[in-house]
């Protein structure tokens, strides 16, 4: 292959390179006919291949060739199985090949900064940990078929709003810890084919021209080699592009950059070496993807349906369950109500909008159970109650000893496009589920959508089932866990707030006059709700199971090591039920005092095992340097501060009964530098400074008569802290002159 791309390198003219910098259409790369080098196809698709058979559009909008469906991506991040994750990577992979697509382009891991996102959907989590091993499976899968993949969208790419041409203002730290993060792991690990840079701005600079984003951290830092292809129509200055380190970009302009390409190669404003990069990883892509090309790829439509209904049951959650109304027994009498029952909303909508292989609606799954009564209660084209509706549906609940509400989100209320503007339900369904329990207070609600909502209803029903946006197979994976067929498992990736002003973003989202500020910093989800001690209406990494779990016996291999070594923590998990369940047992970390702000606690690792009825397992983590670190400003590392960290675990943020405390040696010495800015307070730190910062505090104070006042000494002394050198000297009337204090200095930082 290498020198394959060096014969070509070798004959390619100026502008035959320029014309490989941009599509040829909408979903093809531009071939060199007369040297052999062909196109290849990249087509959206993170939980399922969207390929359209006739015109081309970014938005869904035109009919694509039939596919599996899968839980969209706030679905399988709520499964927190790398495993599952990686199956369904290897599904699509094999389905990719069926339709020649060498490149699908997803998984999507921007952080969930605010439940109005209106790609949220799409999108894993609200934690970067979470996300980027979920991404890194999901990689793994894919590209095991072959088929490349792109991450997106780098980066801080978190709102619908002006997504074009917003400018994200993000501070450093943030960034790494935050949303780099989210994509770090995966790209170091997985190794996508290629990643796909954002609309936005970040910090001022468009990140399809971003060089500090493309090169300085994506190539340098994390060592990524791929190519970066440009989110479409996400281009601004294609020449800036190139010098930063975007290779291709998407979809084709019918050659309007390349003349900018050729004409700033021939004025010198662009150097034909960077050039030349972004063509050979071109060059690279294109060759890789034809060497793993299988024309006689095939994949079994009815397997890949049941693996997606499989996949479904384990991303559902079960948020309430009061007097264990479910599962439901056959023997009762039910009646299922919505049309959201018998009109499924299983799939996000905009770019990543997929024509289903088969698609079942869960009220013939449900009656496939059990013969059930049903009517429609509301109109989901609709928001106002339907008097009528209601009426019928109030008389068969009557008639019945369980209600099934299915209820959510209508597809016109989140999209990719726009962001949501509040975090409630329709109108009509909110007022249904509350009449309905006045008529029969054994109410069931499932849900269908790609967010959090605000559930005002919750106190006075008995029971919550968070479908998601399940997959084409979600209507029959409701039902096995309505009917106790499979025992519920998955666990909210996300928070839901009790109100939306109680999320960390909802002042500054999503933003004004072009900027938003991530005033939030890493207090972003749970980390916040944390902080502030807000209880949120369901924590982060939260659901219930038909089972009860018992963990005991947390252990570590050792209590104090170096952050350049490993530890072992390992708890005990039992089934203490009578039904065969699976746990999503979750580590957090705590720095118990740090010297810089930082969360409570953040998830470090987590894994998802399934015990029989009275079987105990031992899990064991492993854990290591960024499990304790954070993202050093100063130094430009990730830097562990020696002292205590407290690891806890658990079933969720919220419920962590174990914990172990352990202490961590710091292998890197930050040496602190003094100006004439620094506290007297921090040189009373320092071995050397803190004899004479006292003894010039001691005279400074001592010039004053506080002998009568005991307190007012306490008081000057506590001020004088936080005085600097600079303002000692200038309140000193000349008794600390500039000598003394650089004289000092000196002996601070030798």
């Amino acid at each position: 292959m290498i020198n394959k791309i060096q014969e070509i390198l070798a004959q390619i003219t100026l502008e035959e390179k320029a014309s490989l910098c941009s599509g040829l259409d909408f979903w093809t790369t531009q071939p060199v006919e007369r040297l052999g080098l062909p196109s290849i196809m990249v087509t959206d698709g993170p939980h399922g291949l969207r390929k359209q058979s006739g015109e081309s559009d970014h938005l869904g909008l035109n009919a694509s060739v039939p596919a599996t469906c899968f839980p969209s991506g706030v679905g399988l991040a709520s499964s927190w199985d790398r495993d599952l994750i990686e199956e369904v990577g290897v599904a699509l992979g094999k389905e990719a090949h069926t339709e020649n697509v060498a490149v699908l382009l997803g998984p999507a891991v921007n952080i969930k900064r605010s439940p109005l996102c209106g790609r949220n959907f799409e999108y894993f989590s609200e934690d970067p940990y979470l996300a980027s091993q979920i991404a890194k499976h999901h990689i793994l899968g894919v590209q095991s078929q072959g088929v490349g993949t792109s991450i997106k969208h780098f980066a801080a790419n978190n709102q619908e709003f002006k997504r074009f041409s917003v400018d994200t203002l993000v501070d450093e730290r943030t960034l790494r810890e935050i949303y780099y993060a989210s994509f770090e792991t995966a790209i170091k690990e997985a190794k996508p084919w290629t990643v796909m840079c954002a609309y936005n701005k970040l910090n001022g600079t468009y990140c399809s021209e971003h060089y500090n984003l493309l090169t300085e951290v994506l190539r340098d830092d994390w060592g990524f080699e791929g190519l970066v292809v440009s989110d479409w129509g996400a281009v601004n200055d294609r020449v800036e592009g190139i010098k930063a380190g975007m290779d291709l970009e998407m979809p084709g302009n019918g050659g309007l950059n390349d003349k900018k390409i050729v004409e700033a190669v021939k004025n010198g404003e662009l150097d034909e070496q960077d050039l030349d990069k972004v063509v050979t990883r071109v060059l690279r892509l294109v060759s890789r993807s034809i060497e793993n090309a299988d024309e006689t790829a095939t994949f079994d439509k009815e397997a890949h349906n049941d693996l997606a209904r499989k996949v479904a049951s384990e991303c559902m959650v079960l948020l309430k369950n009061e007097e264990k109304i479910l599962p439901l027994n056959k023997n009762q009498k039910v009646m299922v109500v919505g049309e959201l029952a018998q009109k499924a909303r299983y799939q996000g909508g905009g770019s990543s909008h997929i024509n289903p292989t088969f698609l079942n609606n869960a009220l013939e799954e449900i009656k496939k159970e059990a013969d059930v009564a049903f009517a429609l209660g509301y109109v989901l084209d609709e928001d106002a109650p339907n008097a009528d509706l209601e009426v019928e549906a109030v008389k068969l609940a009557l008639e019945n000893d369980v209600v099934v509400v299915f209820a959510g989100l209508p597809d016109r209320y989140e999209s990719e496009g726009y962001d949501r503007e509040h975090m409630d339900m329709p109108a009509n369904q909110i007022h249904l589920i509350e009449t309905l329990n006045k008529a029969n207070k054994n109410v069931v609600v499932v849900l269908s959508n790609g967010s959090p909502i605000e559930i005002s209803w919750l106190d006075n029903i008995k029971a919550v089932l968070e479908g998601y946006l399940g997959g084409q197979a979600g209507g029959g994976a409701i039902a096995d866990i309505l009917y106790g067929k499979v025992n519920p498992s998955g666990k909210l990736a996300e928070t839901f707030p009790v109100k939306l002003r109680h999320n960390p973003s909802a002042i500054n989202f999503p933003g004004k006059e072009d900027k938003v500020e991530y005033h939030e910093g890493l207090f972003v989800g749970y980390r916040y709700y944390d902080a502030k001690d807000i209880e949120p209406l369901f924590p982060f990494g939260y659901g219930l199971s038909y089972t009860t779990f018992k963990y005991t016996d947390i252990k570590v291999d050792k209590e104090e090591f170096e952050d350049t070594e490993e530890v072992k923590v390992t708890v005990k998990v039992k089934n203490v039920g009578d039904t065969v369940g699976k746990e999503i047992i979750q580590l957090y970390v705590r720095d118990i005092e740090a010297c810089v702000i930082r969360p409570e606690k953040e998830l470090k690792e987590f894994t998802k095992v399934e015990l029989q009825p009275g079987e105990e397992k031992e899990v064991e983590f492993i854990i290591s340097k960024r499990a304790f670190a954070y993202y050093n400003v100063d130094i430009k590392d990730w830097y562990v501060e020696t002292g205590e960290f407290e690891i806890l675990v658990g079933g969720s943020s919220s419920e962590l009964p174990l914990s172990i405390t352990v202490k961590v040696n710091s292998t890197v010495e930050i040496k602190k530098i003094f100006t004439v800015n620094s506290t007297m307070g921090a040189i009373m730190e320092h071995p050397v400074g803190s004899a004479i910062a006292q003894q010039m505090i001691q005279g400074f104070i001592g010039e004053m008569d506080l002998s009568q006042d005991d307190s007012m000494g306490n008081m000057m002394e506590n001020m004088m802290e936080n005085i600097t050198l600079r303002g000692l000297a200038a309140l000193s009337g000349g008794a600390f002159t500039d000598e003394m204090i650089q004289g000092l200095l000196m002996q601070l930082n030798d």
